[in-house]
């Protein structure tokens, strides 16, 4: 999901449940960078000092995974001269956050920042540098200090007030940037029915569902090729007030951005399926998608059906 649309995801689960490892795949879901995003990032690679003419695959996209320990300097870039910092370094790429409530919370407020506009930016006392940096984040938090809450193999001793202000730290100040929310669970080996897809079949389908978000966007105008990009305008475009399955959203959501990043999934759902309409389907599974454990879709009113014959006679 996060691959198909662009969305920026964080995953909650206790210590060894694979959250790191998820990440690290998930570069090699996403389509090869075009010529103009691997230039890009080759520059921003070499003004670091970093690029390896030798080694360097221009069509591998980036993946970064900074300390909870990094500077500001080094996160976002700084230095004299200035230097690109790991934001940068994952442009068209993935950045990944590990242990995100160790993060500093005013490090996270300016990221915040980069990950709306698509740019770091820098302020000197001469002048100010804004350097690229769009990616996609991913993010990995135990869900508690232990990091045994909820997990069946082990037990959680932290105290109800510890847990509830571990929580907190998850949601601020990144809470509402991430489009997708869900628990990773250990499994084990023999658990897993039938067999599992492999990296090339789900690649095949990211690479279809990124077709259509392309195709949608260059024939309606919208602002932006992927799903995770768009705009309440695009969105507007695409499920205009008065559609039924954007009533639906909008009576489901507690807030404006809540909705939104339910719309953005379920279009990307719709998308993995080859569809091109939203289903109300789509709707109860992007809500749980953004917000697990929340109240969910309601439910629209059904249309009324004509009257029987048996029931009103015939005129």
């Amino acid at each position: 999901m996060a691959a198909a649309g662009g969305h920026h995801l964080l995953l909650v689960g206790a210590p060894g449940s694979g959250k790191t490892l998820l990440a690290s795949r998930l570069p090699r879901l996403l389509p090869p960078p075009t010529f103009d995003e691997a230039r890009e990032t080759a520059t921003i690679w070499s003004a670091a000092g970093l690029l390896d003419p030798d080694h360097h695959d221009p069509a591998r996209r980036a993946f970064r995974a900074p300390h909870h320990t990094v500077s500001f300097a080094g996160l976002l870039g700084g230095g004299n001269p200035v230097r690109p910092g790991e934001a940068s370094l994952a442009h068209h790429g993935v950045l990944f956050l590990d242990e995100l409530p160790e993060f500093g919370v005013g490090t996270l407020d300016i990221l915040r920042h980069a990950v709306r506009t698509g740019e770091a930016s820098i302020a000197r006392a001469d002048g100010s540098v804004r350097l690229p940096a769009r990616f996609q984040l991913v993010a990995a938090a135990n869900p508690c200090p232990c990091g045994h809450y909820g997990d069946p193999a082990r037990v959680c001793r932290c105290r109800s007030a510890a847990i509830e202000r571990h929580k907190a730290r998850i949601r601020f100040p990144l809470g509402d940037v991430f489009d997708i929310r869900t628990q990773v669970r250990r499994i084990a080996g023999d658990a897993v029915d039938g067999k599992p897809p492999t990296i090339g079949e789900v690649k095949e389908h990211v690479a279809a569902a990124r077709m259509r978000q392309e195709w949608r966007a260059q024939r309606l105008g919208l602002s932006a090729p992927t799903n995770a990009a768009l705009t309440d305008a695009d969105l507007r475009l695409l499920l205009p007030p008065d559609c039924r399955v954007r009533r639906l959203f909008d009576q489901s959501a507690e807030g404006a951005g809540l909705g939104l990043r339910a719309m953005r999934v379920a279009r990307t759902l719709a998308d993995l399926e080859g569809v091109d309409e939203i289903q109300e389907r789509h709707v109860a599974e992007a809500f749980e998608l953004v917000d697990p454990g929340g109240p969910g879709p309601a439910q629209l009113p059904q249309a009324e059906e004509p009257a029987s014959d048996d029931e009103e006679g015939r005129p």
